[in-house]
């Protein structure tokens, strides 16, 4: 199970109106494990930030116009998210500027590369209703360290989320634990009838023996041996079933 942990840093709020995607960052996870693969780059979106926006993220129009232009890195992110599902906080606003990216270079929407979209946003409105559930607020309600965040950054809040989000469908892991451990004793199971297994019958003596143990036992727990209990519900069963014959 391929995922990836996705987040972008822009120029403003709306891609409507012109603002650009300035830094991207992707995070890999395979069987909710992190594999130490990321894609991430800093991008030259042609124009400035909103004032608003640069006090978020802080990249100046100095820092960023010497980085690559999105059509330049698009190939290699394409590749990079290929048929994974992508899990995204607040989804609609990355998708949006995503998909515009893409189409100023006319290539299709996101999902058309990628097998599914999470919204972690929605997920965790979900799971705490009425509560704060920005990245923030997340980490903190599941014990994340995120001392480091001073400012927002793509890579770093994708690493956070991708925290995050373990932590919210923790859940999920113990079911896939559980599908994985009934699989394993499925297939772990003999068939008595197609082995030839030599059974071996107790003698006579062993089974004077074992009567006598368990009268001992009922003496000392005022008849109250379940193993007797258990042999007389099996003597009656096999009566009747001989009787029913």
């Amino acid at each position: 199970m391929r995922q990836i942990v996705l987040d972008t840093e822009t120029t403003g709020l709306e891609y409507k109106v012109g603002h650009r995607i300035i830094e991207i960052a992707a995070v890999e996870l395979c069987d909710r494990q992190f594999t130490g693969t990321h894609f991430h780059y800093y991008l030259n979106p042609e124009r400035e930030s909103d004032d608003g926006a640069l006090q978020v993220h802080g990249l100046t129009t100095e820092f960023l116009q010497d980085k690559p232009k999105f059509q330049v890195v698009s190939k290699e992110f394409l590749n990079f998210i290929a048929d994974a599902e992508l899990i995204i906080h607040n989804a609609p606003f990355d998708v949006g500027f995503i998909n515009h990216e893409l189409g100023l270079i006319n290539l299709k929407t996101l999902d058309n590369y990628c097998s599914s979209i999470t919204d972690t946003l929605k997920l965790a409105k979900e799971l705490h209703p009425g509560k704060r559930n920005n990245l923030d607020a997340l980490c903190e309600r599941y014990n994340i360290d995120n001392s480091r965040r001073k400012l927002h950054g793509a890579l770093l809040d994708a690493e956070l989320l991708a925290e995050v989000y373990l932590a919210m469908t923790r859940g999920q892991e113990s079911l896939l634990i559980d599908l994985d451990y009934i699989e394993f004793v499925q297939h772990s199971l003999i068939d008595l009838d197609s082995t030839n297994l030599r059974i071996i019958a107790a003698t006579t003596e062993e089974n004077a023996r074992h009567q006598e143990i368990l009268k001992e036992i009922a003496r000392a727990s005022n008849n109250k041996c379940l193993w007797n209990s258990l042999e007389a519900t099996s003597t009656l069963n096999e009566k009747s079933r001989i009787v029913s014959n």
